[in-house]
């Protein structure tokens, strides 16, 4: 049987702990604040990213080094292993872009999954490479298994805040004045390869409603056929949000009966970096058996 082993990044969720534990491998996704460099989960907590981020300090994403990715890569093929490595989306960072560049000079024993997935979907993707690898399909294999269910994912994230989006130039100055004196809380949604709005609402109690029916909707229409076979699953994630987010597990299991939700975790600081604190994501996404 060919031994595989699984490598993703922190913008997965999967913490270095939880990392341990699984027997795969996570690069820690760097960060520039106030143009000093920090390793998520290394030298960088969740609690003092958002202490810098509501401090405005200047917080920035990069990409893991070209050196950390291969030194890591040579290290785990030197133990006999072929490597399933699962980066973030290709559409929210050059990770993915990197990674597969640097595979080409690897002979096949490096697949490079561009499943256009981030945090919780990306988290179960790396699950569900552990299940085929342990079904005995080798990383080529995994990689075909993984990229034939790319889009059977849906992310919806509701934020706080309109304050980090445009500071990221994502929302002119302008619209946000106008959607913070309207006190709106956008819905947006990732399908895959970015982030997009959604719809506009103007309470959390709004928003959780908004996303419970747009996952429905998905679920009946979509992934109707995934939901009848109990291919798909929930999962909550927050920033800097934890009672909200276990009380919307909760509304989420009282509203999907038979649909399990499985992960109730952190969003990706990269993803966190641009939205704020305070934000609330639903995700379905579809379990590999």
């Amino acid at each position: 049987m060919t031994k595989v082993k699984i490598v993703t990044d922190s913008n997965s969720g999967i913490t270095q702990v939880e990392a341990e534990k699984l027997g795969i491998s996570v690069l820690p996704m760097p960060f520039l604040i106030n143009g000093e460099e920090f390793f998520e989960d290394i030298n960088l907590t969740q609690e003092e990213f958002y202490a810098h981020l509501k401090g405005d300090a200047n917080v920035s994403t990069s990409q893991p080094s070209v050196a950390s990715v291969t030194e890591l890569w040579d290290s785990i093929l030197k133990e006999g292993y072929e490597i399933v490595h699962i980066p973030m989306s290709s559409g929210l960072s050059e990770s993915c872009h990197t990674a597969e560049h640097l595979a080409k000079s690897y002979e096949g024993k490096v697949q490079v999954v561009d499943n256009q997935r981030i945090s919780i979907t990306q988290k179960q993707s790396v699950y569900d490479a552990i299940t085929l690898a342990k079904q005995g399909l080798n990383a080529a294999e995994i990689r075909v298994k993984l990229m034939n269910t790319k889009f059977d994912s849906s992310i919806y994230i509701s934020l706080d805040t309109l304050k980090y989006l445009k500071k990221g130039g994502r929302l002119t100055p302008a619209a946000a004045l106008i959607g913070t004196i309207l006190k709106i809380k956008p819905v947006l949604q990732i399908q895959g390869e970015k982030l997009d709005a959604f719809k506009k609402v103007h309470t959390l109690k709004q928003a959780k409603e908004v996303m419970i029916q747009a996952i429905r909707s998905d679920f009946e229409k979509r992934f109707a056929e995934l939901v009848s076979k109990g291919e798909m699953q929930l999962s909550v994630a927050h920033t800097a949000n934890d009672v909200e987010a276990a009380k919307f597990k909760a509304e989420l299991e009282e509203a999907f009966p038979n649909v399990p939700v499985l992960f109730c975790d952190p969003l990706s600081l990269s993803v966190s970096c641009h939205i704020g604190p305070g934000a609330l994501a639903v995700a379905g996404s579809r379990i590999i058996k």
